[in-house]
């Protein structure tokens, strides 16, 4: 009798780990759908943690109970190497070197927003001045008021050369700022949009490098949706409200995943005009590791941190939306030696993400 109950969860669970294992990379894939024309099943990549992590938990499972059994999650992992790999990388550092390129993308949030105080917007530029990056893309960066000189100035020092475009949101402003000559800068229109990219010619000893910083449309949610979404994963709401929120928030997702892709592609596109040039792409993209937006990118460029980096490297964490969504990305002329997403600093709702990149010889 028992050896027959031991049989019956061992084939249940099989059939459970293999159905994990399939829905897996459904999802782990769905990043090949152009949410122009599947909103919704786009945006499935956001719960590609959660069977990567059901995955694990039978691979722990199997080694208790059943040892040969370990190979079904094992062949799920490499079956889904590609989106694995994306989400969550592991990689061996190497070591930087003085020649190396120092970059940062950040987007503060508006330094912090109304209800930050000003010890936490100093905390914010210190970071900052204490990464002494060689290149720094901001989003959001426009508090305006009383702060707003303090950080021009303090940011002026640093860099001698910046470049700032204002977004359709006064708040919503893009900089680059840099060491080396800004040599050109230009607006990237997005097609029948008001909103853009920015991108600046960098004139750096023996080469001049195209930086692009990128703010790709929001996701479209309330703050008062966020934190529903928050309370439901906390299972605070009744369970009859779940079914019909998540499918509010799915939709509304959706929806600005098709927003975003034509963004995208532009910027995709713009990258594809200037190949063969030295490029580094920065930014916020508003859109998982396991997305549309980030394949179409990582399709021309290399992701830095995907390359250099180790772990989910979650760089927004609010309302129990943790995930990495700002990238450094960069053409075949630079090695990405060490990325990573840095969460000492947390008055904005995103992280920083730091870079380290050798310039390869031609």
């Amino acid at each position: 009798m028992q050896a027959k109950v031991k049989k019956w969860i061992v084939q249940l669970a099989s059939g459970a780990n293999v159905a994990t294992i399939l829905v897996m990379l459904a999802v782990g894939y769905s990043d090949r759908l152009n949410p122009a024309s599947h909103p919704l099943m786009a945006t499935l990549g956001l719960a590609f943690p959660v069977f990567l992590t059901i995955n694990a938990a039978f691979l722990v499972f199997w080694a208790f109970f059943k040892l040969r059994r370990t190979l079904i999650p094992l062949i799920g992992f490499v079956a889904c190497f590609g989106p694995v790999r994306t989400y969550i990388p592991l990689n061996v550092n190497s070591n930087a070197t003085d020649s190396c390129l120092k970059v940062l993308s950040y987007n503060t949030f508006m330094w912090g927003g109304g209800e930050a105080t000003e010890p936490q917007r100093w905390e914010m530029l210190n970071y900052v001045k204490e990464k002494d990056a060689d290149i720094l893309c901001l989003q959001e960066a426009n508090l305006g008021g009383k702060f707003q000189p303090t950080i021009d100035s303090l940011l002026n020092s640093i860099y001698p050369y910046h470049d700032i475009k204002e977004k359709t949101t006064i708040y919503d402003r893009l900089a680059i700022y840099s060491k080396y000559p800004i040599v050109r800068s230009e607006r990237l229109m997005y097609p029948q949009s008001e909103d853009f990219s920015q991108a600046c010619w960098v004139a750096m000893p023996g080469d001049t490098v195209l930086v692009i910083n990128n703010h790709f449309a929001t996701t479209g949610l309330t703050e008062a949706q966020r934190q529903e979404f928050k309370s439901m994963l906390k299972g605070d709401l009744r369970t009859k409200q779940m079914p019909g929120l998540g499918k509010s928030l799915m939709h509304k997702l959706g929806e600005y995943a098709k927003i975003r892709a034509p963004q995208v592609q532009f910027v995709a596109q713009f990258v594809r005009k200037h190949k063969g040039q030295s490029i580094i792409l920065c930014g916020d993209f508003n859109d998982s590791p396991i997305s549309y937006a980030h394949r179409c990118m990582a399709k021309e460029l290399t992701d830095c941190y995907v390359a250099s980096g180790n772990g989910p490297g979650i760089s927004y964490h609010r309302n129990a939306f943790y995930v990495r969504i700002d990238n450094i990305m960069c053409s075949e002329h630079w090695q990405p030696l060490k990325c990573v997403v840095e969460s000492k600093v947390k008055t904005s709702d995103h992280y920083p993400i730091f870079c380290l990149l050798q310039k390869l010889r031609k």
